[in-house]
C-alpha cells in the first residue's frame, strides 16, 4: 500500500474513531465511518483496493478502533472514580 494510503488512513481514523458504548451503535458507527472513509479516500485519489490491500475490511477495522475506544474510555471511567 502507498505511503499516500496508510497516511490518510491512520490520519482519517485518528479523527473520526470516538468512544461508543453500545456494541449496536459501535457497529452501526463502523458501517457509517466505512463509508464515509471509502469516499474521502476517493476524493483524495486513494484507490480503495490500496487501502484492502493493507487492512483488509475497513469496516470491520473500523469497528475495532471503536471497541479499543470504548473500552479505553470505561476503565478510565472507572480510574476517575474514587476508592471506597
Amino acid at each position: 500500500m502507498s505511503e499516500h494510503a496508510i497516511e490518510f488512513l491512520r490520519g482519517w481514523i485518528g479523527e473520526k474513531v470516538q468512544c461508543q458504548h453500545s456494541p449496536i451503535k459501535i457497529d452501526k458507527q463502523a458501517e457509517t465511518l466505512a463509508k464515509e472513509c471509502c469516499a474521502k479516500a476517493a476524493e483524495a485519489g486513494i484507490l480503495l483496493e490500496d487501502i484492502q490491500e493493507e487492512v483488509g475490511d475497513i469496516q470491520e477495522l473500523i469497528a475495532s478502533r471503536l471497541e479499543e475506544a470504548a473500552e479505553e474510555g470505561s476503565s478510565e471511567a472507572t480510574s476517575d472514580k474514587p476508592a471506597e
